[in-house]
């Protein structure tokens, strides 16, 4: 058998994965190495790697650049290095020039796993600045020339086709992202709890300080919420300065009079980040856009109930009235804090209702988001496209 090379390209890689783009790449990675007749090459922004990834640093004479402008710099650098692959997977708006310029050097397809779309996040222009035409062209030229996009979710594929007209309908594929519920399993903990100061009940939620996560909308709705019940923010990374002091603020308001609001901002190990979603009578996803949400998932595979917001690929993550409750976002920012804390008051008060949510929310996670699967779509794929 004729083994397929894959050059995956992606900006997030052990140790610096701070969103789901990067736990995807990483146990895609993973889950494709175990099958046969397959091979893959990872080349990753963050310099020199010992694990056998290919790290590239931004070139020296564009590290006072514009974020944007770095991240095509570096992406020239790995597509000059893409030459013995049969086809190249690159992940995210910051990989996917070198997987374009890549197949346009090496005649080879390109494949593009559409984690998010810049056109949705306007937001980010306070990130990156006028990088953010920059990104949004790099993005736009990558997704009209790929071979293929994978989208993770339906309602990924859906957006995909309305923000990309140009886009041919039938090179967009779902395939879902998937989890590892080896790794993320129920695990007991109480002295991690005491270690960090959580008594009682609570609920949490992890994730990045970014518009997109609604966390603001979260803290703003948890004023209206039962003092009893504590909450635990595992949050940090902010990706501007406004949405980071946005959030600190409203923290410190809270924890004025309740002191079982606790924030912990930096990267939790993997076993005590399990131990806490596992404790946690529920995990609150508030984004405002989402194409799948890797992390409702991982809640899930911790056996623990999701309340997430109905937008992008939620709905096919948590079932609504089964393993978890959305609530609806239709871009009023009032009316969803409303509806949140009113949601969370309801199901922390049925504890029963909450243990049967999580549950079922791990049997789903285990039937219908294994990352073998995943992998042997994804490798189909790969296998229809090289010549």
């Amino acid at each position: 058998m004729k083994t397929t090379r894959v050059g995956l390209v992606t900006k997030e890689w052990p140790p610096q994965v701070y969103g789901g783009a990067g736990v995807h790449a990483v146990q895609l990675t993973e889950a494709l190495r175990t099958l046969d007749g397959v091979s893959v090459d990872v080349h990753c922004f963050g310099g020199a790697r010992d694990d056998g990834a290919i790290g590239y640093s931004t070139p020296a004479s564009f590290a006072d650049a514009n974020p944007a402008v770095q991240a095509i710099a570096t992406d020239l650098d790995i597509a000059n290095n893409l030459q013995n692959v049969d086809i190249i997977h690159s992940h995210t708006w910051y990989a996917n020039m070198a997987g374009h310029f890549g197949a346009l050097l090496h005649g080879v397809p390109h494949v593009i796993t559409a984690h998010s779309l810049e056109p949705l996040r306007p937001w980010k222009a306070d990130q990156l600045g006028g990088g953010y035409q920059i990104s949004s062209w790099a993005e736009k030229s990558a997704y009209e020339s790929a071979d293929a996009i994978i989208a993770v979710s339906d309602g990924m594929r859906a957006d995909v086709l309305a923000a990309y007209p140009n886009v041919n309908p039938t090179k967009v594929v779902t395939i879902r992202n998937g989890v590892d519920v080896d790794r993320f399993k129920p695990i007991a903990n109480p002295a991690l709890l005491t270690e960090l100061g959580i008594t009682g009940r609570y609920a949490i939620f992890v994730g990045r300080i970014t518009r997109q996560k609604g966390l603001a909308h979260l803290l703003r709705a948890w004023q209206n919420v039962p003092a009893e019940y504590g909450l635990v923010l595992a949050a940090g990374s902010p990706d501007e300065e406004t949405i980071g002091n946005e959030v600190k603020a409203l923290i410190e308001e809270l924890q004025k009079t309740r002191p079982n609001v606790i924030w912990i901002p930096e990267m939790l190990p993997h076993e005590k980040l399990c131990a806490l979603l596992t404790s946690a009578d529920l995990f609150i996803c508030p984004s405002i856009y989402e194409p799948l949400g890797i992390v409702n998932l991982e809640a899930m595979a911790c056996e623990t109930a999701v309340l997430a917001t109905r937008v992008g690929g939620i709905p096919e993550v948590v079932s609504d009235g089964n393993t978890g409750k959305l609530v609806n976002y239709s871009g009023d920012g009032a009316t969803l804090e409303s509806d949140l804390s009113t949601a969370i008051t309801e199901l922390m008060n049925e504890p029963a209702l909450l243990k049967q949510y999580g549950e079922a929310g791990r049997k789903r996670a285990a039937a219908e988001f294994g990352w073998p699967a995943v992998a042997r779509a994804t490798l189909a794929l790969y296998q229809s496209l090289i010549k």
